[in-house]
């Protein structure tokens, strides 16, 4: 414990009860770090810092003006950042055809503009030496039925992240992207009580079981500590997933169905 000791992190995605970014924050501050969550639900955020002993900042990450003020509570009340990461995302599942204009503006806005902008704003709060960490996906690499959009953005995000990489490594600043797989969360939650999807997914893990937001978690740690010499990549934490595949629409249905039938 303690690799984190010292530093400020900033988490944005955080406000859903027990998601990936709730999780994350609070393993960083069991490693040391004083975290700032952030997200759209101020009470839910509320609750958090008070069990974190942190701060909440209630911030839209498509909103310039909110992530200003997030990096400014960061700077002015604990001195800086040192660590910033963002697990917002929406999980849009629509086929191809039917995505609406809608609804690639809102996810662009969310999962590609708002990323760029959060990233932004940290960078010019960031010290010397720390880390940006972005959760993009396994499907930014392999397929998945149904997701493109989603895909498409997250893709996006890893190769703005290698950018920054490559412009900020000379302040000694990371910057790096964490891929999960199918992974039990909130988000999830339907198709994770569904034993059928469940066991679908799990014959294309090499490791044998599908991903936790703990993974995730213990991913971050690694990439926010002094031990990390890594900058620029997407960190595949998704059980060997991506050496595979996906299931097909048609291969989750037919489970699901057998399993009604059984």
């Amino acid at each position: 414990m303690g690799q984190l000791a010292g530093k400020v992190a900033v988490v944005i995605g955080a406000a859903g009860p027990d998601n990936m970014g709730q999780v994350i924050a609070r393993r960083f501050a069991a490693e040391g770090a004083r975290v700032v969550v952030a997200g759209r639900d101020a009470e839910a955020l509320a609750e958090l810092a008070q069990e974190l002993d942190g701060i909440a900042v209630a911030c839209d990450i498509t909103n310039e003006a909110d992530l200003a003020a997030l990096a400014d509570v960061a700077t002015a009340q604990l001195g800086g950042i040192d660590i910033a990461l963002n697990a917002t995302g929406w999980g849009l599942l629509k086929p191809f055809l039917d995505t609406t204009k809608a609804d690639i503006e809102k996810i662009t806005a969310l999962q590609f503009t708002g990323a760029i902008l959060f990233y932004q704003a940290m960078l010019r709060g960031m010290r010397d030496g720390g880390s940006l960490i972005q959760i993009s996906s396994a499907t930014a690499s392999i397929m998945l039925e149904d997701h493109a959009a989603y895909m498409g953005t997250k893709a996006g995000t890893d190769h703005v992240i290698r950018c920054i990489a490559n412009e900020f490594g000379q302040r000694g600043i990371r910057a790096n992207s964490i891929a999960p797989g199918f992974t039990a969360t909130p988000m999830t939650a339907r198709a994770v009580r569904n034993q059928a999807i469940i066991d679908t997914f799990t014959r294309e893990y090499p490791l044998g079981r599908v991903g936790t937001s703990e993974d995730i978690a213990e991913a971050a740690v690694w990439l926010s500590s002094d031990a990390c010499f890594m900058t620029g990549q997407v960190l595949q934490v998704n059980g060997g997933l991506t050496l595979r595949r996906n299931p097909t629409n048609a291969e989750i249905g037919a489970a699901v169905r057998a399993a009604r039938v059984g």
